[in-house]
């Protein structure tokens, strides 16, 4: 059974720019001797208290012990006020007709609420979200999608992805699966699409609107030829 893993974060919610400005005003005022927005690069993909370790090592600063709980809020406190959709997305969503399920590195409350927050939720239904609290390691890791193919009932190579990070294309991909790159978010910066290319991708979309076409053709290419 054909199957379409959405990642959350920079794919169907436009929320990566928000979350990072916050991020960083915050450390600013923890970490004040870090170049932090250059330290971010090195971290990205990991869940918010990794990310604060990864930061706080290179510091001679300590964080509060409470940093990633409070890093989480003022995100998504920002996001309920900033948040919108990827544009296209929720046209995209509805002109597909195979089994969806949504993966992120945010916690799930977040996600739910971004969801909700953009009016995605409605769109979506009653689909399986899998967030960094339901794996070993969090995202990116090839577990999440192996789990998220697991609750779609179906093989993780008859699963095709769409994923804006190099880090989840080469998550996705060691999984098995099929990986569309996509670079239509606005955090998204120059040569993103050669690196997620590099990581793995098998197509790369730049905006939503052609996401029928590339589901389209993904599903033609696993039919079998006349005569085989």
């Amino acid at each position: 059974m054909d199957s379409l893993i959405f990642d959350c974060d920079g794919v169907l919610v436009d929320s990566e720019a928000i979350a990072e400005a916050t991020l960083l005003e915050l450390l600013g005022e923890w970490l004040p001797d870090l170049a932090a927005r250059a330290e971010l690069k090195a971290a990205l993909g990991m869940t918010t208290a990794n990310i604060l370790r990864h930061l706080e090592a290179r510091s001679a600063y300590r964080l509060p012990t409470d940093a990633a709980a409070r890093v989480d809020d003022a995100i998504e406190a920002r996001l309920a006020e900033e948040l919108c959709p990827v544009d296209g997305v929720a046209a995209a969503i509805a002109a597909l007709e195979l089994p969806l399920a949504v993966v992120s590195n945010s916690r799930r409350q977040r996600v739910l609420a971004s969801l909700a927050t953009t009016g995605l939720d409605v769109r979506l239904g009653d689909i399986p979200i899998i967030t960094a609290e339901q794996v070993t390691h969090p995202k990116p890791d090839p577990a999440v999608y192996r789990l998220a193919a697991q609750r779609l009932g179906c093989a993780p190579g008859d699963c095709l992805v769409v994923e804006d990070s190099v880090s989840g294309v080469t998550a996705a991909h060691g999984a098995g699966m099929a990986v569309v790159g996509f670079t239509g978010a606005s955090h998204v910066a120059a040569g993103q699409a050669q690196r997620l290319r590099e990581a793995g991708a098998w197509r790369i979309l730049s905006h939503m609107t052609g996401l029928e076409a590339v589901v389209r053709q993904w599903r033609d290419t696993r039919r079998p030829t006349v005569g085989s």
